[in-house]
């Protein structure tokens, strides 16, 4: 077909999921494909440390399916932050810095998480800045929205 490239992009499942999370919903079908081809997939049983309080962070992670618990220590008792579940994100902080993680975060029931890490989007910020762009203006936005609703005195609901 030699218009071939006017022909609407259709999306996998997985990657229409990616599309419907805030991090990547400004993203073109064409632009949800090149980073899904970024992302690793990693699955976790119930009860299964995704990562702990004070590790290095690395990396992202989207929930694709189940939930999972995030928890911080507080007086020296593990306290509930939130529970997350299919679309959300966390571990945001890690594409922009190394600092250790905030909370831990533990698989509640079998999990399909999406990482997106921290060098693979430094060289896409490298390779395409326009995709760069977007992703890094959802992250902001995220982050501001998370800054704002502390500042009004509502509790964090998502690990830094």
């Amino acid at each position: 077909m030699i218009f071939g490239f006017l022909k609407s992009q259709t999306l996998s499942p997985r990657q229409r999921r990616l599309q419907n999370t805030s991090l990547f919903r400004t993203l073109k079908p064409i632009e949800v494909k090149f980073v899904d081809g970024l992302m690793h997939e990693r699955r976790y049983q119930p009860e299964e440390i995704v990562f702990d309080e004070n590790e290095e962070g690395q990396a992202l992670y989207l929930v694709m399916a189940g939930r999972v618990e995030i928890s911080r220590m507080h007086e020296s008792r593990r306290q509930l932050v939130s529970e997350l579940g299919p679309g959300s994100f966390f571990g945001d902080l890690a594409l922009l810095d190394n600092s250790p993680r905030s909370a831990r975060v533990r698989a509640i029931d079998h999990c399909e998480l999406a990482v997106f890490f921290r060098d693979d989007f430094l060289a896409l910020m490298d390779t395409d800045a326009v995709i760069g762009y977007k992703i890094s203006l959802a992250l902001a936005r995220h982050i501001g929205q998370r800054l704002r609703e502390r500042l009004d005195g509502r509790p964090q609901l998502e690990a830094l």
